[in-house]
């Protein structure tokens, strides 16, 4: 094998996936040393939910697609695992990569481990120390599975080490989200998604809400929405609202009171990417249960109240724009009321949240392929300053 015939799988379900693999393959194909299978399992696979992100990020469509579709967890991994372990059998890459938390990310690590396949990880060590969180159980396997660790705030690094893993297995290398979102920003900002509802800016607030803990529970659900609805008396809120979500709300119609005024809970269908994100850079205010938008957020320096009580991505706190307020209506309605009061937060980026996180990435991974294999190509008199010692792994290695 070759320097050049280095192959590289990612595999990829879910939209936070697509944005994160984006700008990595654009950086790996961009150096010449590696080809790159992209897999899609199907684990969101409407339009609406992939199709359209695919789309506005100008990421290729997947070469394969598992199309696992929806299921209990234990089912979609499964499935997962099912379908992908005879397609690296066939194809036997000399690395998969896998992006963030969700189902296919574990599967994935499963799979390839079993086989001897080394994995790298991007978005490494977060933790919310909540193993009640199905994100929280897929992180912590897929760390322990992974030959690569890449982090993406210092904090990764912290919680890697508590856990056993090496040193030289973990890099810092900053946010891949970030970096999609750095290069998209100001073409959606040019879309001024809010005029299409006839909105001023920042005179809306923006609502996200999909985990199953706030969706499926009534009583959370109920509180959540309640609040929302009241703070929605001050200030217009748009809801992009997917299937499930709805059919939550329809059993609660005094919620339901979707207008196309100035005023109230307005619910939209799901949008895609650059209108999503034209409608963040906008808004007063954010209320979200997603991890990926307190980072957004915080880049773009919007308020954000995160519907959760811990949150896996401390540095958003840190930096000031994102408020941790739990699921009562009460400590929701009083964190929005004071957002909307005060002026928006001073924008501080994290650390190497700065576009480039993908390069480096691929600056490590081409250190350490070299003739065809896994040796590390490190002098001391040329260190890189976002990188962790050099490691060589192996398809025997394991994690601790």
């Amino acid at each position: 094998m070759t320097h050049s015939s280095v192959h590289v799988m990612c595999i990829v379900g879910a939209r936070p996936n697509f944005m994160k693999a984006a700008p990595f393959i654009e950086a790996l194909e961009g150096r010449g040393w590696a080809t790159v299978t992209l897999v899609h399992t199907g684990q969101h696979y409407s339009r609406e939910m992939s199709g359209l992100f695919f789309e506005a990020l100008g990421l290729r469509r997947p070469q394969v697609d598992l199309h696992v579709g929806s299921g209990s967890h234990a089912e979609q991994t499964g499935h997962i695992m099912i379908h992908l372990e005879p397609l690296l059998q066939l194809h036997r890459p000399d690395l998969v990569v896998v992006f963030g938390d969700v189902n296919s990310t574990v599967a994935a690590a499963l799979c390839a481990s079993k086989l001897g396949i080394p994995v790298a990880h991007v978005e490494a060590g977060l933790r919310s120390f909540d193993r009640t969180m199905p994100e929280e159980l897929n992180r912590v396997v897929t760390d322990h599975l992974s030959q690569f660790l890449f982090t993406s705030e210092r904090s990764g690094r912290e919680n890697l080490i508590r856990e056993g893993l090496a040193e030289t297995q973990i890099f810092f290398v900053g946010n891949v989200m970030v970096d999609t979102l750095l290069k998209h920003v100001e073409q959606a900002r040019a879309l001024e998604t809010r005029r299409t509802y006839g909105l001023s800016h920042q005179a809306y607030g923006l609502l996200t809400l999909h985990r199953p803990s706030n969706v499926d529970d009534p009583h959370t659900f109920k509180e959540i929405m309640t609040a929302v609805k009241e703070l929605s008396v001050e200030v217009p809120i748009l809801f992009p609202c997917h299937v499930r979500t709805r059919e939550r709300l329809a059993a609660m119609p005094e919620l339901l009171e979707a207008t196309a005024g100035r005023q109230g809970l307005i619910l939209l269908e799901p949008l895609g990417y650059l209108q999503f994100l034209s409608l963040m850079c906008d808004a007063g205010l954010v209320l979200t249960d997603s991890g990926g938008i307190q980072e957004e957020t915080t880049v773009l320096g919007v308020p954000c109240v995160t519907l959760r009580h811990n949150t896996e991505r401390p540095v958003t706190i840190e930096h000031g724009t994102n408020t941790l307020v739990g699921t009562s209506r009460t400590r929701i309605v009083e964190a929005g009321r004071a957002v909307l009061r005060r002026h928006r937060p001073t924008r501080r980026t994290p650390d190497l949240w700065d576009g480039h996180a993908a390069e480096r990435i691929v600056d490590v991974l081409e250190r350490h392929f070299h003739a065809g294999s896994f040796v590390p190509e490190c002098t001391d008199s040329s260190p890189m300053a976002y990188s962790s010692p050099c490691v060589a792994p192996t398809s025997n290695q394991t994690s601790e």
